[in-house]
């Protein structure tokens, strides 16, 4: 059986960023899309707030901008900023062209119009959004341009394994060649061979206990660039979604961001307001604020959660705008109409990433990465919200041009060698798996959460060092197994972000240690970089 496939462009990871590399570039390449999971199982379908743009004529492009460079806490990078900004309006026209359907309202003349929101660290309304399943709208749509775009191949349950680099085979210069992938469901592995490789695999939230992210953010693309070579940036800022539904039988249920832009109100157990302690911007500061807020306060009195209040508004107001996030909280018995809603903060986002250009590019050539994998410069110290989607969107068109300009000149990839495992055996001890993901998970919330101390981080560092050893002598004495290759990617990423915290000796956007309460004001704001040996 032939085991490798060729193609133009192997994309790793199916939402918004990869399909919107895709569906931009097909017209002139051949394309895989691979998923590790079903194609929609991605962070894009969860989403629910929304996407930043400017569309109304009292908010400005300067405006954006400076709300997104104030969240970023003096790490943006202002003219990546810009960029992406400034492509609001072309995006959502893009998303409209394919076929996504936006929330709309009829203007003072009659006119139907996109409803625009407002979330935390916005001065604007300008969130576009689909009700309140916003990512689910947009994953479907273009998941139907990519299945039936005769250049795209679609690869469910498809899980890569490793990047195959010129280094990796002894040959230079160093370019990228593809990836070793395993196929799940005939268990065995194939080497997809392509001159140009984009990884859009999400972030690394899942490293976390409490997280909002689905099974499959496990820093996939992370790792796999660290180990081929490239620089990754500013992993010690993790957003903490202020929100996520407090209760027993509620797995990873993020409650918008787009409930307290309605005027949704963040309540102690007695039913007393706090947030006007903590912000003169209250239940709209930025997320960093708001998920300290709620961590200080639960660690105060001892509690479980706090509660999110919007039931002063009418039912039929909270129906229309949130009938998903409406139903899915009724299924646990709570009607937010009449009650509030139990929260607690959970890690939702990676700012940081792979470190690239503004064309998407890494540092080995012909490796792309973009959205939640990457590290562009426009999130900084703190992502601004629905500022996410539009990166995947504005990235993907960034690399999608590189792509198209460089495609014609770049030498096929060499006879790819085959996936080699006549050493390894099956294993007979799973448990070691299950066992080192829980503790991963544990020592990362308890120790590299919310409020950081260097003690917390040396006891991480230690923790993530023994177990990272300890999973690569299992990786290399049995065959890979999905559970095994996220395990083993997990640790790498969980590491990286303890060593990036390490090296900030200040309190600065996302990164919060008691140590360094404050930012430190005695020279510039510098990015935290890390360089593979």
């Amino acid at each position: 059986m032939n085991r490798t496939l060729s193609y133009d462009v192997l994309i790793i990871g199916s939402g918004a960023a990869g399909l919107g590399v895709a569906l931009r570039i097909a017209d002139t390449a051949k394309v895989a899309v691979v998923s590790k999971a079903r194609l929609s199982e991605c962070s894009t379908f969860y989403a629910q707030g929304g996407i930043s743009a400017v569309l109304d004529a009292q908010d400005s492009i300067d405006s954006h901008i400076q709300d997104t460079l104030d969240a970023g806490a003096g790490l943006c990078d202002e003219a990546i900023v810009r960029l992406v900004v400034s492509r609001g309006k072309a995006s959502i026209q893009w998303l409209l062209d394919q076929g996504v359907t936006f929330t709309e309202v009829e203007s003072e003349d009659g006119e139907k119009q996109l409803h625009l929101t407002r979330e935390g660290g916005h001065s604007h309304r300008r969130v576009v959004h689909a009700a309140d399943a916003t990512g689910k709208a947009v994953e479907a749509s273009l998941l139907d341009h990519a299945r039936s775009h005769p250049n795209i191949d679609l690869y469910e349950f498809h899980n890569a394994i490793d990047l195959i680099t010129a280094a990796k085979l002894g040959d230079s210069p160093q370019r990228v060649y593809g990836a070793y992938v395993l196929d799940r469901e005939a268990q065995h592995v194939k080497a997809f061979r392509a001159p140009a490789v984009v990884l859009a695999t999400g972030g690394a939230a899942k490293a976390y206990l409490f997280t909002s992210n689905p099974d499959t953010a496990t820093g996939d693309g992370i790792a796999m660039a660290w180990r081929a070579g490239c620089r990754v940036a500013n992993l010690e800022f993790m957003q903490f979604h202020p929100t996520c539904l407090y209760h027993p039988q509620a797995r990873s249920f993020l409650i918008s961001e787009a409930l307290r832009g309605e005027g949704a109100k963040l309540l102690l157990p007695g039913g007393t307001p706090f947030m006007h302690r903590f912000d003169p911007r209250a239940e709209l500061a930025p997320r960093d604020i708001v998920a300290r807020a709620i961590d200080h306060e639960i660690k105060r009195l001892g509690v479980d959660c706090v509660y999110l209040d919007i039931s002063h508004k009418s039912a039929d107001f909270i129906q229309g705008h949130f009938p998903n996030i409406y139903a899915s909280c009724l299924k646990f018995g709570i009607d937010m109409t009449l009650e509030p809603i139990p929260v607690v903060p959970a890690a939702h986002y990676t700012c940081g990433g792979v470190l690239t250009d503004s064309r998407a590019r890494t540092d080995i050539p012909g490796l792309y990465a973009v959205g939640e994998t990457a590290c562009t410069g426009l999130h900084g110290a703190n992502r601004m919200a629905s500022n996410s989607l539009l990166e995947c969107l504005v990235f993907a068109q960034q690399a999608a041009d590189d792509l198209r300009r460089r495609l014609p000149d770049l030498p096929p990839p060499p006879t790819i060698p085959c996936w080699d495992e006549s050493q390894v055996t099956d294993s007979d001890e799973e448990v070691v798996v299950s066992h080192n993901w829980d503790e991963i998970r544990r020592f990362m919330w308890d120790y590299v959460g919310i409020v950081r101390t260097d003690k917390r981080l040396e006891r991480a560092l230690r923790r993530a060092e023994l177990l990272k050893q300890e999973i690569s002598e299992y990786y290399g004495n049995f065959r890979v197994t999905s559970d095994l290759l996220e395990l083993r990617n997990l640790i790498i990423t969980a590491e990286l972000i303890v060593k990036s915290a390490m090296r900030r000796k200040e309190s600065r956007g996302l990164h919060y240690t008691l140590d360094y309460p404050a930012p430190n004001q005695s020279r510039p704001a510098e990015n935290t970089i890390l360089l593979p040996r």
